[in-house]
């Protein structure tokens, strides 16, 4: 998974447990082509730097889903590549994407959630 914006978020395969991706798409059909939600729901590991290594984005993470709406930078560009037997068989590319719900928990399994959502109009006018 790669994140673009004011800073760079890399996640490796190793880090990422789960990926579920869903559009909200209008049944209207007038409201098809123009009014189109995403949603994908992240599930990461707390990768630890150990002997020397460099950290993890992780933190990164935390870090953009504290950036407030008013800021241009809340919104960013993310890839998602799904692979299977070591083959991209799937490349998820969202524009404009923002956080909407972090949590981190800190038992056992470490996972991270991130859900983050795409809401663009295009094509209307207003």
């Amino acid at each position: 998974m790669k994140i673009e914006g004011n800073e760079s978020i890399h996640l490796p395969e190793t880090s990422i447990i789960t990926v579920q991706f869903g559009a909200d798409i209008p049944h209207d059909s007038n409201a098809r082509s123009t009014d189109l939600g995403s949603t994908v729901l992240m599930k990461g590991k707390i990768l630890a730097a150990v002997n020397g290594e460099a950290a993890d984005d992780t933190s990164k993470i935390a870090r953009w889903s504290l950036v407030p709406a008013e800021n241009s930078d809340c919104y960013r560009n993310v890839q998602i590549d799904v692979i299977s037997a070591s083959q991209v068989v799937r490349q998820i590319t969202i524009p404009n994407a923002f956080v909407i719900d972090y949590e981190e928990d800190f038992t056992d399994d470490r996972c991270r959630n991130l859900q983050a959502s795409d809401e663009t109009e295009e094509g209307q006018d207003g």
